[in-house]
């Protein structure tokens, strides 16, 4: 656990009581302050009263006359699409709102660590696409070479919930834009980010806000050092405005299938290849090209954004070549679930959004597609130019009709459930084919997050293959 230094002996309220909000709860206790619980869940409320702490209404009138600051659990709105009623009156009383990643960079560096020889180091990874993947290889990398580390964030354990880093050590985070937009105190060592494709757009009133939730990381936390991909206009903008040029090596831009020049620090991915370029000279080359757990562009750039991460803190590149061959990937994001007969059936749950779903379909060759769901402002129209791979679609959830009509020339099925779309791809694929579920939309008209519905195609998989 990271104590939360700063309010000892004060009130401080917290908002929402999952997990981020229980181990806020037990951080603020262990750094010398009383928290006071709320959440509109009458389970959640019961569950943390009986671990003894205080609860009370934060609606009611005066609630705050006591209070020296209010933490919000991420999944909770506070300004769009309309100001949530509660965090507009710690606003009123003048009361400072912050969330757990406020509380861990504010606490971080206190505590014992004076006692290290050498400095413990935050890596942060945010952005729409890649940043689990990215955030899970750099920790992946790290352990492999023999640097502690620890995963935390919105992938693994709660930040505050993590262990007294050791001498050395290296923690890395993956941030969303819901962790990152509130935070009143960001200071990594090292800031990721990825790339931007349109997302959580209600949530953050446009792209526009919904890119200023994610500049925050790098325009108010300055990091030592910042990575930045530079395949969207967004990424090229803040890799501009972050330096004094190129040449200045605090920024290492990233691409995936762009040679990058100039005199700076650049590292790209082209053909399968990893270039890490630096002062105009190369500085190491990977073949991703065979590494089961990285297929394709996209994955490929996280493949770049990692190796930059630990570039930054020194770890060779010859190191890194082999940590990322012993990578086996996550599930719900390319996963490969089985092969029998020649047809591979791979699950990509996570991509919730349509630029996921179309690096997932420029990943492979020949591919019987699982989509649907709830679908996203726009549907799938913007995959249009990327279904040339696609031998048929098949279409599942509340969204399945819309899609339909959004799919051109491209065969479709609609199946509804997932075993009616998995025992329908398999039946038909040849030797060659990949079953791919990239469902391009939300889960929740059918699921309660996209995890279970990967783990739904994974048993329906699993029950083909048997």
């Amino acid at each position: 656990m990271i104590p939360v230094y700063g309010y000892e002996g004060q009130n401080v309220a917290v908002l929402g009581l999952g997990r981020s909000g229980m181990a806020t709860a037990k951080a603020l206790v262990a750094g010398g302050a009383e928290p006071i619980l709320w959440d509109d869940s009458v389970e959640a409320r019961a569950a943390a009263e009986s671990e003894g702490y205080t609860l009370r209404d934060l609606s009611k009138h005066e609630a705050f006359d006591d209070i020296a600051a209010l933490i919000v659990s991420p999944g909770i709105p506070h300004l769009y699409p309309e100001p949530n009623k509660i965090i507009q009156a710690a606003w009123t009383a003048g009361v400072p709102v912050d969330n757990d990643i406020g509380l861990f960079f504010r606490s971080f560096g206190q505590g014992d660590w004076m006692d290290h020889d050498t400095p413990p180091r935050v890596i942060t990874v945010t952005g729409s696409n890649g940043k689990s993947t990215t955030s899970a290889l750099i920790h992946h990398i790290l352990t492999e070479t023999g640097t502690p580390s620890q995963l935390a964030g919105n992938i693994g354990r709660g930040v505050l919930d993590i262990d007294p880093p050791q001498d050395g050590e290296v923690v890395v985070l993956e941030l969303s834009s819901y962790q990152t937009e509130l935070a009143r105190a960001l200071t990594p060592d090292i800031a990721v980010f990825t790339n931007l494709s349109p997302d959580h757009l209600d949530r953050h009133a446009g792209i526009g806000g919904y890119f200023a939730a994610k500049r925050r990381l790098f325009a108010e936390g300055g990091p030592d050092r910042a990575i930045i991909g530079v395949d969207e206009v967004e990424g090229q903008y803040m890799a501009n405005q972050l330096v004094e040029g190129f040449a200045d090596d605090r920024l290492i831009r990233i691409s995936s299938g762009q040679k990058l020049k100039g005199a700076g620090w650049n590292i790209y991915a082209q053909k399968g290849f990893l270039s890490e370029w630096r002062k105009g000279r190369q500085a190491g080359s990977i073949d991703l090209r065979e590494i089961a757990g990285l297929p394709g562009a996209h994955n490929h750039q996280n493949a770049c954004a990692a190796y930059a991460a630990c570039r930054a803190i020194g770890t060779a590149p010859k190191l890194i070549g082999a940590a990322l061959n012993s990578f086996a990937g996550l599930p719900h994001r390319s996963q490969v679930v089985g092969e029998k007969d020649g047809v591979r059936f791979v699950n990509d749950s996570k991509a919730t959004n349509v630029d996921a779903a179309a690096k997932a379909l420029q990943a492979f060759k020949s591919i019987r597609w699982i989509a649907g769901g709830m679908g996203k402002e726009g549907g799938i129209a913007d995959l249009s130019d990327h279904l040339g791979a696609v031998a048929k679609a098949y279409l599942i959830g509340f969204s399945a009709k819309d899609f339909a009509l959004q799919l051109g020339q491209t065969p479709y099925e609609l199946c509804e459930t997932m075993a009616v779309a998995v025992a329908k791809a398999a039946a038909e694929a040849e030797a060659g084919d990949t079953v791919l579920l990239a469902p391009a939309a939300a889960s929740f008209d059918q699921y309660p997050n996209f995890e279970r519905r990967g783990d739904d195609f994974i048993a329906e998989v699993e029950a083909y293959l048997a």
